[in-house]
């Protein structure tokens, strides 16, 4: 044998092609569900429960337009996603872990919310990160 292999590039898995598609369809659910949270914080401030004694008091009003511009920039993000672009995946995985962070100290307002939430953008970042997932 010789050591002249020819190596051919792979196909891409159909797995990574509808991994890319429903973690771009979950960016706009979560940009949905990040959009009306924002929106029902910065209408009612009495909506959410306030939490005594919560090391991260942070105003109600002000966790409303958190959520709303990141709601905003996950549904972007999630349209120029469906187009499989790098740029999308690598802003959709940052997005995803602010979202996440975010979420996290939501959870005393929204505990099963928060939680969902969290362990969507645990998935996208699962789907975004697989071989090949994003490769143009």
């Amino acid at each position: 044998m010789t050591g002249n292999h020819s190596i051919e590039p792979q196909a891409d898995s159909g797995w990574a092609m509808t991994g890319v598609a429903f973690a771009a369809t979950m960016l706009l659910m979560i940009g949905a569900f990040h959009v009306i949270a924002g929106f029902a914080a910065i209408l009612d401030d009495e909506y959410f429960v306030l939490v005594r004694g919560y090391a991260f008091d942070l105003d109600i009003t002000a966790w409303g337009w958190i959520h709303l511009v990141l709601g905003l920039a996950l549904i972007v993000t999630g349209i120029g996603l469906f187009s499989r672009a790098l740029w999308a995946g690598v802003i959709a995985v940052f997005l995803v872990v602010l979202s996440a962070i975010d979420n996290f100290f939501f959870i005393p307002y929204a505990p099963f919310w928060a939680l969902l939430l969290i362990a969507l953008d645990v998935w996208v970042i699962w789907a975004l990160t697989r071989p090949r997932a994003l490769r143009t």
